[in-house]
């Protein structure tokens, strides 16, 4: 190629291909942990001579900022002979500037060939028809739940793509398909959004949703007013049927009796069937053997508890929705979210529920919310909820979870095998006893109280930069907590 072909060929170089390069070095510099919890769901948007880095959250945003913006300006400098200007927002900020998503998108993950994870769809969703959000809300389903509002992750995303498709009428569709979970991690929210979906891209499809609960006592007041062949006839006509919480009919002989028969009627009549379990099939024990064998003969989809960046994507979501109603500038202190994700664990509606608590006690003032304040506000919620944690319960569980004897946490030994799970365990008494910074320090061997405030600064930043290290504190703080 002659010097003006390759001039030529640089010049006209995509974002796409420059923002590939200076991802390779970034993720070979701050190491694969790092990269993938602050950059692994950032995402470059190309608009004209507008280009533009958009991180998952807001929290994202601010790391990417503080820790990595300087060099990504370097390589992007080197690497784009345009010299295009690169901006940063989140994908929040995106949204609500009405960016909504038309634009080129290229993922970091294209610079390893491996698969783009999940990002929030942003993609401007038609109203359902009228005739069909009547006939949602006639059987239950809520408008607010919908694949709009949901965030999707690792913890997820196998849930939400399936999901996806079966509301598409996609070919290939395993029959039944069961997404299983823990409680509040978002089944019944994406139960509901598949039904409004389904309902908006065939609307001559007959969907129908209930809670097992209400299939229960719809059935046996069928039995009571010998109408069963009318119940029978209702469901069995559906083109979709979705059942929530199916394990509620576990040990109920005639529902489960008849709930057997309507999902083979339905499934050889080549009609599909989804279903949400808070366990696994072949772990609802109680259930008829043969109503299980057939829940596990189609499509399984788990959904685990949210890690912490999917929990701070869904605070950023909510605090979006709810400054849309209170008309107020959707921001809060890093911080704060940051408090948010790493108390609340356990559930996404408690972690929902705890930002709703401050929104209702400070409004549009949030914004300006500290982190004392936000603590002080949530105190009384905390205290009811929270088990009484000690040093030793602490030690003893971490200790277990790292394969060391307590005593090696409360030993002289330095080793890193041992330090580490030592700082972790002293970062845990800090945040869920009322012991002193002294007094902790005494428990762990009578050290210092300058160790302890190192050892909480440390794993404090380490939770920002090594996704191993926020994975061992959220399952510690759950086993912690019960």
């Amino acid at each position: 190629m002659t010097g003006r072909g390759a001039a030529g060929a640089m010049a006209g170089a995509p974002a796409g291909a420059v923002w590939t390069k200076t991802c390779q070095v970034l993720k070979h510099e701050l190491g694969e942990a790092t990269f993938g919890s602050w950059l692994g769901q950032a995402a470059l948007r190309e608009s004209g001579d507008e280009v533009c880095v958009v991180a998952a959250t807001g929290v994202a945003r601010d790391w990417i900022r503080r820790h990595a913006w300087r060099r990504i300006g370097e390589l992007w400098a080197q690497n784009d002979p345009l010299g295009r200007r690169l901006d940063l927002k989140s994908r929040m900020e995106v949204e609500s500037a009405g960016a909504v998503g038309r634009a080129p998108v290229v993922a970091p993950s294209a610079a390893n060939a491996e698969p783009a994870p999940a990002v929030f769809e942003i993609e401007a969703v038609e109203a359902v028809a009228p005739v069909a959000a009547r006939q949602g809300r006639l059987q239950g389903l809520q408008e607010r739940f919908s694949f709009d509002t949901f965030v999707s992750g690792p913890a997820n995303e196998f849930a939400f793509a399936v999901a996806r498709r079966v509301a598409s009428w996609s070919d290939g569709h395993f029959n039944p398909v069961v997404f299983h979970g823990p409680y509040g991690f978002g089944k019944t929210h994406l139960l509901n959004a598949l039904a409004w979906e389904a309902m908006q891209a065939e609307p001559s499809k007959r969907v129908v949703y209930l809670t097992a609960e209400r299939f229960t006592t719809t059935f046996v007041k069928a039995l009571q007013d010998k109408q069963t062949q009318a119940f029978k006839d209702d469901l069995r006509n559906a083109d979709l049927l979705l059942i929530d919480d199916v394990h509620f009919v576990a040990g109920k002989t005639q529902t489960q009796e008849e709930l057997f028969h309507t999902l083979i009627a339905l499934v050889e009549d080549g009609r599909r069937v989804v279903l949400t379990a808070d366990r696994s099939p072949n772990e609802l024990s109680e259930m008829e053997p043969r109503l299980r064998s057939h829940l596990q003969a189609g499509l399984v989809c788990g959904i685990e508890p949210a890690d912490r960046n999917l929990r701070l994507g869904i605070l950023e979501r909510k605090l979006q929705t709810l400054a849309n109603q209170g008309r107020f500038v959707p921001s809060a202190r890093p911080e704060v979210l940051q408090f948010l994700a790493d108390r609340f664990t356990d559930s996404v509606r408690e972690l929902e529920g705890a930002l709703n608590t401050l929104v209702a006690r400070v409004g549009g003032d949030i914004a300006r919310l500290t982190l004392d304040e936000a603590q002080a506000i949530l105190r009384p919620h905390l205290s009811v909820n929270e088990r009484k944690v000690t040093v030793d319960m602490i030690q003893k569980t971490v200790a277990e979870h790292y394969a060391l004897k307590q005593a090696d946490l409360i030993s002289e030994r330095r080793a890193r095998a041992v330090a580490r799970p030592r700082q972790v365990a002293m970062w845990l008494a800090k945040q869920i006893t009322t012991r002193s910074l002294p007094d902790i320090g005494r428990r762990f061997g009578g050290r210092d109280h300058t160790t302890v405030l190192h050892a909480v600064r440390r794993i404090e930043a380490l939770k920002a930069e090594d996704a191993a290290i926020a994975r061992d504190i959220d399952v510690l703080l759950r086993k912690l907590r019960g």
